[in-house]
């Protein structure tokens, strides 16, 4: 008996049509994004994100100071058949200012990355259900903030070009 994988280039519904001498059978298939993340609108501590068209994450504070090491952030239910192995995390896109994008599980940081540090690959311990995503403000000194970024995490310890999650419509908020 032979195996058979289908990989998909575009998230999304499709079907793979199967025949077998006169047998035909049709079988609906879910394309999902490598992107691991799920993000959303949210606002704390002086800084506003909201998604934008192409479901990256656009920054604003406006000309209000972002206080150093507080920023926003979502918390998401994590698969349980990526706990336990490796993963990668990546940005691209620049946010004036120093922004600090982090995973954490149980208040604990699994890695991060900010400018001038990318591509960092973290291990979600076993036994985690849920993880969180922070985007902090770090540096010296307080400031206002405001850019794109295009933040990822996948499977294994290559980044990939960047693809929209399958989830931007979970609601943030700040972080204490």
């Amino acid at each position: 008996m032979g195996a058979l994988s289908i990989t998909g280039i575009k998230p999304g519904s499709t079907s793979l049509k199967l025949t077998a001498g006169k047998i035909t059978k049709t079988v609906p298939i879910t394309v999902l994004s490598r992107n691991l993340l799920a993000y959303g609108p949210a606002s704390g501590n002086g800084l506003t994100v909201t998604v934008a068209q192409d479901g990256s994450l656009d920054f604003s504070s406006g000309t209000e100071s972002v206080p150093l090491y507080k920023g926003v952030s979502w918390e998401f239910d994590v698969p349980e058949d990526i706990v336990g192995v490796p993963l990668i995390i990546s940005y691209t896109g620049d946010v004036p200012g120093t922004l600090v994008i982090g995973l954490y599980a149980n208040a604990n940081s699994l890695g991060g990355v900010y400018q001038g540090k990318n591509n960092t690959v973290v291990t979600i311990p076993k036994g985690t259900t849920r993880i969180e995503l922070r985007i902090l403000r770090g540096g010296v000194t307080a400031g206002s903030v405001s850019g794109n970024l295009k933040i990822q995490l996948e499977l294994g310890n290559t980044a990939h070009e960047w693809m929209k999650p399958d989830v931007t419509s979970l609601e943030g908020g700040g972080v204490n």
